[in-house]
């Protein structure tokens, strides 16, 4: 829907549009989610175990749920580094899968381009690789990466 608005209104000059889109309605409650975790070590572990009893219930295929896991862990690794309790991990199926990690830290991620002698650095790269697209959103009480 976005891209055909988007196409829709581009003219001759080629001017960037800003285009807000919302959802005026809940997604169905067995199509959603919602996990606290621990701000520790744990939290990564336990998020990639809920996310692949989640997707396996969701019938989502073995090859993108393993990819899923890999992101879900990478963000649930830097918000338990950088982030602020508490943290919590999100899953929408809507026509996308959605994998969505809060926590209360108001600092932005930012995409490193590690080297090779580097020991960290590389989970929102990893992300950027696999996911379609990501991003931040912020609110009051923090972020969602």
């Amino acid at each position: 829907m976005c891209d055909t608005i988007a196409y829709a209104l581009r003219d001759r000059h080629e001017t960037e549009k800003l285009l807000l889109l919302a959802r005026v309605r809940a997604f169905p409650a067995d199509r959603v989610l919602v996990l606290p975790l621990p701000a520790e070590e744990q939290a990564a572990p336990l998020a990639r175990a809920a996310t692949r009893r989640q997707l396996e219930a969701w019938n989502i295929g073995e090859e993108d749920a393993f990819t899923a896991e890999i992101i879900v862990s990478e963000l649930v690794g830097n918000a338990v580094r950088y982030g602020a309790p508490p943290l919590g991990l999100r899953l929408v199926l809507d026509r996308h899968l959605t994998c969505e990690v809060s926590d209360a830290a108001q600092c932005a991620p930012h995409l490193k381009h590690a080297r090779t002698v580097d020991e960290d650095g590389r989970g929102l790269f990893i992300i950027a690789s696999l996911a379609d697209s990501w991003g931040t959103r912020y609110c009051g009480n923090g972020k969602t990466v």
